[in-house]
């Protein structure tokens, strides 16, 4: 049950992570991908209060499971997790932190641009 879950976890916060990096190209994913983004910073830097800056509840959750399957070492990013699991290679953490955060905001200033774009679009037409 635990592999399974580890697989699920890889795949479902995988497809989130490319959905908030790209969903705002897409009009018809353009709300939701901003909605995710908005629930991304809130579990950051809300929720980041009490747990730690960056806090995400997939990889706290992700790691509990994966601690069952007897994983010891894990690192303190999900990106930098990933990147290493597709790779093979050992990533600098401060490295991984910064540019998951260059290409947060940027997703996150696109999707708003979009969003205000598209809606202004529709408030002339109507």
């Amino acid at each position: 049950m635990y592999i399974l879950l580890d697989i699920g976890f890889i795949v479902f916060h995988t497809v989130l992570i490319l959905f908030n990096l790209f969903g705002w190209i897409w009009e018809a994913t353009r709300r939701w991908n901003l909605g995710t983004l908005l629930l991304t910073a809130f579990s950051w830097f809300i929720l980041g209060i009490w747990y730690g800056f960056g806090y995400c509840p997939c990889t706290d959750w992700h790691w509990q499971v994966r601690q069952e399957l007897g994983y010891t070492e894990m690192s303190s990013s999900y990106i930098e997790f990933l990147a290493e699991l597709l790779t093979g290679l050992d990533f600098n953490t401060a490295l991984v932190d910064t540019t998951t955060a260059i290409l947060f905001f940027m997703a996150l200033v696109i999707s708003i641009y979009v969003n205000f774009r598209d809606f202004d679009k529709k408030r002339i037409v109507s």
